[in-house]
């Protein structure tokens, strides 16, 4: 039922980390964002389609901008 593929992984600590895995998800093209503990699947994460990764894309990267914005903001004594 599920043909997910390991994209990416972020490791936090020794024993946490994160998990980013896409590809099909029964008839749906997923993207899967999981916390994983001692190499296990926690419950912590989201599942979502591509349309809804894209719209999330933007806001993450409209926050990265905004955050980078003030940075050199600060950075120049504004």
């Amino acid at each position: 039922m599920s043909e997910l593929e390991l994209r990416g992984t972020i490791v936090r600590n020794q024993t946490d980390e994160i998990l980013v895995h896409s590809g099909k998800y029964g008839s749906f093209d997923v993207v899967d964002i999981r916390w994983y503990i001692n190499d296990k699947p926690n419950r912590k994460g989201i599942r979502m389609n591509k349309e809804e990764m894209k719209k999330l894309h933007v806001i993450l990267d409209n926050i990265l901008k905004r955050d980078k914005h003030e940075k050199n903001s600060k950075d120049l004594g504004e």
